[in-house]
């Protein structure tokens, strides 16, 4: 196999596929930069992001549930990225994707936890929301485990993408710089937080664009259908999860 340099396409995989992967790399890094831009005027710790949910709702609900949803939908980019590293480094592709994959699963756990305590805010107020969150903050969960995957799956994906020139050096780093996302429960935006969301769009927005510019085109109304079939299921699945 012809390793290819940063800029060409990404090669074909069973599973996730070309298509599915591509969307998860353009989608999920530009929808956690959203979410964390949305709250970067309110303060890092939970005392203020509960008190920005008092009096903002609206804005950090969008907020969370868009950069939970990233994290989410990174997943199938994160396997093909890996499939690519995998082609001349499999340790690394094993290492850092699966590690980076469990990183998400943690941070998913977290948003569960962020909704919990901001449906505490809405009966109960800022002020009780927040003296109930201090004192179960360190309360024992097994994702726990996961903080140190959520930070250096990353790096070892960056390394391996490197290595097999996948990303250019700039785009490598760009993508380390992910392990800096403060991690945990109810943290609002800061400087790093920034600058992790748009190493991730810099690293993995352009992959995915290559990956679609990659391969047959397939045909107008296959890419209709599928299109279709996306946004039939998609709004069943919610109205499905709305009726409990």
């Amino acid at each position: 196999m012809t390793v290819t340099s940063p800029s060409t396409a990404v090669p074909q995989a069973l599973f996730p596929g070309r298509w599915v992967g591509a969307a998860s790399l353009v989608a999920g890094p530009l929808l956690v930069l959203t979410g964390v831009l949305f709250r970067a005027r309110f303060g890092f710790f939970f005392p203020a992001q509960l008190s920005a949910y008092e009096r903002h709702p609206h804005l950090m609900t969008a907020s969370y549930g868009l950069v939970a949803a990233g994290w989410v939908l990174l997943w199938p980019g994160v396997a093909l990225l890996a499939t690519r590293v995998g082609a001349r480094f499999p340790e690394l592709a094993v290492w850092g994707g699966v590690l980076t994959v469990l990183g998400l699963f943690a941070r998913a756990f977290h948003a569960g936890v962020d909704h919990a305590d901001f449906q505490l805010v809405s009966t109960d107020g800022a002020a009780s929301a927040a003296r109930t969150v201090s004192e179960t903050y360190g309360a024992f969960h097994v994702f726990s485990a996961l903080n140190a995957a959520i930070m250096g799956g990353w790096i070892l994906l960056a390394v391996g993408a490197h290595r097999a020139r996948v990303l250019g050096p700039l785009r490598a780093v760009a993508l380390g710089l992910v392990s800096a996302m403060p991690l945990g429960v109810l943290k609002g935006t800061t400087a790093w937080s920034i600058a992790a969301a748009a190493g991730l769009c810099v690293a993995l927005v352009p992959l995915g664009v290559a990956a679609w510019r990659t391969g047959p085109t397939p045909r107008a109304a296959m890419v209709v259908g599928r299109l279709v079939l996306v946004g039939v299921v998609g709004t069943a699945m919610f109205c499905f999860g709305q009726a409990g």
